[in-house]
């Protein structure tokens, strides 16, 4: 899902897609604690963050992780899909996720995708 959401991001579904312009869409991603790892990825994957300090690396499980900011996890795995420049940072902030059904963006008539696996 998180590849399809930066590919989305990145423009890759437009037929006039350009590598160095931001042509993407936004995307809004709701009912983000209903996302499923695969395998033991639940109970293995660590999440790490690192302050600059000695001593200052924190590590965290997917399952705490998802239980306690769900948001996190997608928009992490969909950042690392990004470019890494300020093209990259510029569609990383249309990237919306929440963790319930309910948005502030409906002003805005979002269309639904689904990506259901087949």
């Amino acid at each position: 899902m998180c590849a399809k959401i930066a590919a989305i991001l990145r423009g890759k579904n437009k037929a006039y897609y350009t590598p160095h312009v931001d042509c993407g869409d936004n995307v809004i991603v709701t009912n983000c604690e209903k996302v499923v790892f695969t395998g033991n990825k639940m109970d293995e994957k660590t999440y790490l963050t690192f302050s600059g300090y000695p001593g200052g690396q924190k590590g965290e499980k997917a399952k705490n992780l998802l239980a306690r900011r769900p948001e996190v996890v997608i928009e992490r795995a969909v950042k690392g899909m990004l470019p890494k420049n300020k093209l990259g940072r510029q569609m990383y902030k249309k990237l919306f996720v929440y963790a319930g059904a309910e948005h502030p963006h409906g002003a805005q008539k979002p269309q639904d995708l689904n990506f259901n696996r087949k």
